[in-house]
């Protein structure tokens, strides 16, 4: 194998070179073909350093990708300290240790596992957050990929693990593929320890790039194929209405009354051009049951007038206890449906209580649900309502203005997840309407004007998908996976631990063989001399 790098200056390079294709290829407004190269600099520096420096480096190089991160966790979304410390600083040693493996596994002469556990690992590590953390799936570098249409597509089949996974594998393919390929005879490390290198050959070369290429084609060719679906464009449509404001607002208060006026205003024109749901954002106004006539009338008269389902975010405060609530007053003058949010966000909302139940609009035939903002952070809601029958979700929601782009594409990558249309209506965010595969029917930024609205036909189907059916089986596959490769790597480490002490054993074995044979040498050259002195001796005499 190649001498190993020893300047620090190369190492150092590599490490800003992944720390800063991870800054602008991940966060809140990723550039999504940066994401495939940002691994790469460091999967190739791994197997040219030892493993000390390999794991430095990958760690540095995560963190410092995340260095605009810890301003949004700390004081947008005000996660409490700790936990941005755990999951940040904990993720960079995740993923150090990560790098570490794939290297081990490679100089062991394992060039497919050492390729597939560095995404293996890292979907277990976001399942296992999405799982373990109250902010669900928020975590994932799959929605980094959520305007590039072919490739969200395999979240339809996996979920958000298998566009992470490529993204990962691709790199850690490409640094297998050109790690060094001369045998040679040892690298000595910074560690002190010497390790025998078995380099991949050209047939072990051949097959990683011959699966990564495949698994990479199968995909795109999945996500293009997929995208040949029509729009199939309904004649039923939904409007976004939004405007935004610091705060929630007391609906009986002058202020909230005003605001209410300036909403009303507005849906009758709406509804004239075709709206058959008007959907405003989240916690616009504060309620209790004393109150919320002074919502619900003019709502409810206006959705009788003109044969529109309106859903209106409020806090409803109600029998001592504080709900994220979404209203939907019918069409049909019925009374109005309740949703109170399934999901809230850690801190911010720690003094609401959450609800437990779905909510569909009436006269849809449970075609047509109902959520709120960060419930669509976790895919296991919108997979339950799209197995209950629902072919969109209606959202509203309430974003940090500078997460409008992230926030707004996981709600559409819950959509290509389980094929639903969703229609998310934000206040210092985006109005977003995606179709079943992600494509954008209308978009606008609610801070454009004083009011903004957004109007466009509902799509007149869905799409079944394997992952509404089967659920997270990738995340768990990927789990496997990494404990597979763990078992080879401690494996193949006993045996080449057993084949050291052999070998240990067989050389001092020979170098005892070694010293005999020269005793013996001398013993003989020894007695050679002797006799010839002795017969030299009695010729001297005479």
């Amino acid at each position: 194998m190649h001498s190993p790098i020893r300047r620090p200056a190369v190492a150092l390079a590599a490490t800003a070179l992944s720390a800063t294709l991870f800054h602008f290829g991940t966060g809140l407004t990723p550039m999504p073909w940066l994401t495939w190269l940002a691994p790469l600099p460091v999967l190739v520096l791994a197997h040219r350093v030892g493993a000390r420096t390999a794991f430095l480096a990958a760690s540095a190089a995560w963190l410092g990708g995340q260095t605009m991160m810890w301003g949004y966790f700390l004081d947008t979304v005000q996660i409490p300290p700790p936990m941005v410390v755990s999951l940040i600083i904990g993720s960079a040693l995740l993923f150090g240790l990560i790098v570490v493996l794939s290297r081990a596994l490679l100089l062991r002469g394992r060039p497919l596992t050492a390729v597939a556990v560095v995404p293996a690992a890292w979907v277990a590590v976001e399942y296992a957050l999405s799982v373990l953390s109250p902010n669900g799936a928020w975590w994932s570098l799959a929605y980094t990929q959520a305007g590039v249409l072919p490739v969200l597509q395999t979240a339809s089949v996996t979920g958000p693990w298998g566009i992470t996974f490529l993204l990962f594998g691709v790199p850690a393919a490409i640094a297998a593929v050109l790690a060094p390929r001369a045998p040679g005879r040892e690298a000595e490390r910074d560690t002190g320890r010497r390790e025998a290198e078995r380099a991949p050959g050209r047939a072990g070369r051949l097959r990683v790039a011959v699966t990564a290429v495949t698994v990479l084609a199968l995909a795109l060719g999945y996500g293009a194929w997929r995208l040949r679906a029509p729009y199939g464009e309904g004649s039923e449509k939904v409007a976004l209405l939004a405007t935004d404001r610091d705060d929630w607002v007391p609906v009986a208060s002058a202020e909230g009354r005003a605001l209410l006026g300036q909403y009303t205003a507005r849906i009758p024109g709406l509804a004239a051009r075709g709206a058959r749901v008007v959907v405003m954002p989240e916690k616009v106004f504060v309620a209790d049951d004393a109150t919320l006539p002074v919502l619900a009338a003019p709502l409810a008269r206006l959705a009788a007038e003109h044969h529109v389902d309106i859903i209106a975010g409020l806090i409803l405060k109600r029998g001592g206890s504080i709900r994220n609530a979404a209203l939907d007053f019918p069409a049909d003058g019925s009374r109005p449906v309740e949703y109170f949010k399934h999901h809230l966000i850690p801190g911010l909302e720690s003094d609401f209580q959450p609800g437990n139940r779905k909510a569909f609009v009436p006269g849809s035939g449970s075609r047509w649900g109902i959520a709120i903002c960060f419930d669509l952070d976790l895919p296991g809601l919108v997979r339950d309502y799209r197995r209950s029958g629902a072919t969109t979700l209606f959202v509203p929601a309430w974003d940090f203005d500078r997460d409008r782009w992230l926030h707004g594409r996981m709600a559409v990558t819950r959509g290509v997840e389980t094929g639903l249309t969703v229609a998310r209506a934000a206040r210092d965010g985006d109005l977003v309407v995606s179709d079943a595969f992600g494509r954008i029917r209308t978009e606008a930024h609610s801070a454009d004007a004083p009011f903004v609205s957004a109007l466009t036909a509902l799509p007149t189907g869905s799409a079944d998908t394997p992952y509404t059916r089967f659920g997270d089986w990738f995340a768990w596959a990927c789990a496997l996976l990494l404990l597979l490769a763990l078992a080879s790597a401690a494996r193949t480490r006993s045996a080449a631990g057993a084949g050291g002490a052999a070998g240990a054993g067989s050389a001092a074995g020979t170098e005892r063989a070694a010293d005999t044979g020269g005793a013996e040498r001398a013993a003989d050259t020894g007695g050679a001399e002797g006799a010839a002195g002795a017969r030299r001796a009695p010729a001297a005499h005479a």
